[in-house]
């Protein structure tokens, strides 16, 4: 895959960014940069302008799917915002045919965009697109600016000068829509943009100076407001993080240019409202902008922003967790032999045969599995002698990937910056294995290898120093928290501005970057934190629980709908998890079917310690109430194959008892359990809730809390 237009910069460019669409492809796809996208226009559209169209889509402007009538309440199957409302389009009149646009300074939260009315032009349009930005701005070198409109302009009025220097137009468009035009120009004198028709505003031939458009929803005080900011903006952003004890915090600091004395106008997700620090909390404003698929986006007048998570789960182990009980470390003497009896068995499954495959993601979920088998039996049913002989076994089936020796090998790819399968570069197959060569979904992949390792490492700490590199490999690919890393780029996965990760890499997508699986992100993040427990490396293990308390908020807040999510749409929160969820759309469904179990259970697997944080009580009440108790309109009573195991493991957040009688039968059969799972751990699980659940206190014991604070930089 080329670098389309990228300029060359001296560390790996991000894969999984939401700017990605601006080098791919027809370069023509947008850029969501929240609550505004962006996209090359290439003269398409009523004004047939060749720079780029922003696009502000309101609520009322979405389109919805079928009612699906089978689940309770008829909740749509899906929702999209119109794409191609080229509302405002920020240009230039040289710009035509031969335009070409490149990209430069690509970062974890931004990228330049630059128009040239030709290859190795001097004349120049700059955007620099920064997630949450207040204003679209455009930076002016020795070209003829033009602000056009595909939507027509109604009315454009000068407003006069807000300040020095920068002189303000007031825009009503024909959908009656209002916006806000504000020119700066580097010579200070006045551009005097005249309107020429009713989608073309023109200024002055040879100027530089900056130009920025933002949608104002909120009439006189929103102009204001904005009036305050103009003139500045942000180029670049960073992220810090410090955690001490069971707080966490994390701070969003932008880089400024411009008018840098005023402060920055920058738009906040529910999620970072719902966290902000009390200083912080004092730049919320009355604006609010509509974003595509979370919620309402506030303005926040600040040049910085600080998100407290004060219940960080630096508790949470191995064993069964709940967020208000804490580990279950012993269990029942009938479960433990329900455990023996299972384990005997699973432990003696041919691991190598299970693992051999050739998809790091299956091979993953299979290690993973029988490392939960392993520890089981060694910490929770005190069986040291079997545990010992699947330990063996376990790190002989680990050696093949640490060897290379898997039937696809991983390579480093030095265009890119980041390790991938061999598997689409043998068989041109650019989905093989979910299409790991080009980065799709590799924190699903490699969160399970970063388990499997962690548990081994707990179990056999002489592990840990041979084999570690390997492991912190796949977690610099992953979760890299370092912007001096030449290897790799900045956490290419896990987003801090949207606090979740996305799945999709360099696929050219309409509706931009996407995540399916909710849960398999959370393992992600669960296995670097038990990862760097066991490795002793406290800054990893800080930064694993940071990001569990960020998924748990923003993955309540956006893709597992109670009912009074307010962040959804009203006739889509009773499919109570969004499926799949792109920053464009949201899609009630799977890549891999349309079974309701397999909707909702590709947001349960695995079932890990952190599922009860991430999942809390309510929402799995509702959701199975919904869809998978009796009579309901898929019982998991009646669901066959591994999807069976799945439902009735969940179950065990709201039903231990419930849940361990189904593991427990003597009859129970082995083909409902998926690749990943296994009923050794599905019973320690349930038995380990059922105790907690019947009374036992919180047991913090085994696992000391860091009372010094751990900073770490991870700069984006």
């Amino acid at each position: 895959m080329p670098k389309l237009g990228i300029a060359a910069q001296t560390y790996p460019v991000s894969t999984n960014k939401f700017y990605a669409n601006l080098f791919l492809g027809t370069q023509s796809q947008g850029a969501w940069t929240h609550p505004y996208s962006v996209a090359w226009c290439k003269g398409i559209g009523n004004a047939k302008g060749w720079g780029m169209c922003i696009s502000h889509i309101d609520a009322d402007q979405r389109a919805y799917g079928p009612r699906q009538t089978t689940i309770p309440g008829s909740p749509v199957q899906y929702f999209i915002n119109p794409i191609g409302i080229q509302s405002m389009i920020v240009s230039a009149a040289e710009f035509g045919s031969s335009t070409v646009l490149t990209t430069d300074t690509l970062q974890a939260f931004s990228a330049n965009i630059n128009l040239q009315p030709k290859a190795g032009s001097t004349s120049k349009l700059t955007i620099p697109l920064v997630q949450g930005m207040g204003f679209v701005t455009g930076i002016y070198n020795t070209l003829r600016p033009v602000i056009q409109s595909s939507v027509f302009f109604r009315t454009v009025v000068s407003a006069g000068s807000p300040k020095a220097g920068v002189f303000k137009y007031r825009i009503t468009l024909e959908d009656g829509k209002s916006w806000l035009v504000y020119a700066t120009p580097s010579d200070g004198r006045n551009p005097s943009l005249r309107l020429v028709s009713n989608t073309l505003l023109q200024g002055p031939s040879g100027w530089s100076g900056t130009i920025q458009i933002a949608k104002n929803p909120a009439g006189s005080g929103g102009k204001s407001l904005y009036d305050g900011s103009a003139g500045v903006y942000a180029t670049t952003a960073q992220v810090t993080g410090s955690v001490q004890g069971t707080a966490g915090t994390y701070q969003l600091q932008w880089t400024r240019a411009g008018l840098t004395a005023n402060r920055l106008l920058m738009f906040a997700l529910p999620h970072h409202v719902q966290s902000f620090d009390n200083g912080t909390a004092c730049g919320v404003t009355n604006i609010q902008l509509q974003t595509p698929t979370k919620g309402m986006a506030t303005a926040i007048i600040a040049n910085n922003w600080t998100m407290v998570e004060s219940n960080l789960p630096t508790d949470m182990g191995f064993a069964p967790w709940t967020p208000t009980l804490g580990s279950a470390n012993t269990l029942s003497a009938a479960a433990i032999q329900a455990i023996i009896k299972a384990g005997t068995s699973e432990v003696n499954q041919d691991m190598n045969a299970q693992s051999d495959l050739n998809s790091m993601y299956y091979s993953g979920k299979a290690l993973s599995k029988f490392a939960m088998i392993v520890y089981t039996l060694h910490d929770l049913a005190n069986q040291p002698a079997l545990a010992a002989q699947g330990l063996a076994n376990l790190k002989a089936a680990y050696s093949r990937f640490i060897n290379n020796t898997q039937i696809y090998p991983l390579v480093y790819d030095t265009v890119w910056g980041g390790v991938v399968s061999v598997g689409s570069y043998l068989t041109g197959n650019s989905g093989l294995d979910f299409g790991n060569t080009y980065y799709n979904d590799h924190h699903f992949h490699y969160g399970y290898f970063v388990h499997a390792a962690a548990v081994i490492g707990y179990l056999d700490p002489t592990w840990i120093a041979p084999n570690k590199d390997w492991v912190n490999m796949l977690v610099r690919d992953v979760a890299n928290p370092s912007t001096q890393d030449n290897y790799f780029p900045f956490s290419r996965n896990f987003d801090w501005y949207h606090g979740h990760s996305f799945a999709k890499g360099l696929f050219e997508s309409g509706d931009s970057k996407d995540e399916e699986s909710s849960s398999e992100d959370v393992m992600f993040a669960y296995g670097m934190k038990m990862w760097g427990q066991v490795l002793g490396d406290a800054a990893m293990e800080a930064r694993g629980n940071l990001m569990l308390s960020i998924l748990a908020r923003s993955l309540q807040n956006y893709f597992l709908m109670e009912s009074n999510n307010v962040n959804q749409p009203a006739n889509f929160i009773d499919n109570k998890v969004t499926g799949i969820l792109f920053e464009n759309k949201i899609d009630h469904t799977t890549y891999f079917g349309t079974n309701l179990e397999y909707i909702q259970g590709i947001h349960m697997i695995p079932l890990t310690p952190a599922s009860a944080l991430i999942r809390s009580q309510q929402f799995v009440s509702e959701e199975s109430s919904t869809y998978f108790a009796n009579g309901a309109v898929d019982p998991a009573a009646i669901v066959v194959g591994g999807w069976k195991g799945i439902l009735y493991a969940n179950l065990a957040i709201i039903d231990p008892r419930s849940s361990y009688s189904f593991f427990s039968q003597s009859n129970f059969d082995p083909s409902w359990l998926d690749g990943g799972s296994s009923q050794t751990w599905y019973l320690a699980y349930a038995a380990g809730e059922l105790n907690k659940h019947s009374g036992e206190q919180k047991d913090e014991s085994n696992n000391q809390q860091v009372l010094e604070e751990h900073s770490f930089k991870v700069y984006g």
